[in-house]
């Protein structure tokens, strides 16, 4: 009988095993990694209609994250900081430069500034800025080094498997509430324990169920 297909073939359904199962590995790795929001998200840092440096701001001049964001101790949101904030310093600071001319624009026409959000959870997510103040979680924790950024950039993941790392184990993130905005406290190097802090009236226990934060 005629030898219609040559020796080599009889190896084909192990080659084609072998690449299904390598493909099918990579594909689940792609997906893993280049759909999640360390890929995605981390980085981000879109153009802003006014250069704003935190790095000046924050870090150079050192002012308080909550002389801007002025609603994170008692509110869900940080507040953006109306144009009138910025005026307060900027009508005797650098009133000519150009860089400013969105934000006397929007001071005399009354329409705010049109900011690009920078850090956004999902619609159904609930997340607390006050309630993570009070615990004594710092800006640091979620926002990383605001202070040291020309342009602000989403440093953090934010993602559900992020939150539940620090919820599962919160103490690692607090600090005293007075260090809340101080971006260069270390926790770990100021050998801060939540137990023994006498500001602390209760033990911090962050939910971990899923409607703690799906609501």
């Amino acid at each position: 009988m005629a030898v219609i297909f040559p020796r080599w073939a009889n190896k084909v359904p192990l080659y084609l095993a072998v690449v299904g199962a390598l493909g099918g590995a990579f594909l689940v790795f792609a997906v893993w990694y280049w759909g999640s929001p360390n890929y995605t998200d981390v980085g981000y840092a879109p153009e802003q209609p006014v250069p704003f440096s935190h790095r000046l701001h924050a870090g150079e001049l050192a002012m308080d994250c909550r002389y801007c964001h002025n609603t994170v101790e008692r509110a869900a949101y940080a507040a953006i900081p109306p144009t009138e904030t910025c005026m307060n310093c900027h009508k005797s600071i650098a009133k000519e430069s150009k860089k400013l001319a969105a934000v006397r624009k929007s001071y005399e026409s009354g329409r705010p500034i049109a900011w690009v959000r920078v850090h956004l959870l999902p619609d159904y997510t609930y997340f607390n800025h006050s309630v993570h103040v009070a615990a004594g979680v710092g800006c640091v924790s979620c926002h990383g080094r605001i202070d040291q950024m020309n342009i602000v950039r989403q440093a953090k993941p934010l993602s559900m498997s992020w939150c539940l790392s620090c919820h599962r184990q919160p103490d690692a993130q607090l600090r005293p509430r007075d260090e809340v905005t101080n971006m260069s406290y270390d926790p770990k190097q100021a050998g801060y324990e939540p137990a023994k802090d006498p500001a602390r009236k209760r033990k911090v226990d962050p939910p971990i169920h899923c409607s703690g934060c799906h609501r």
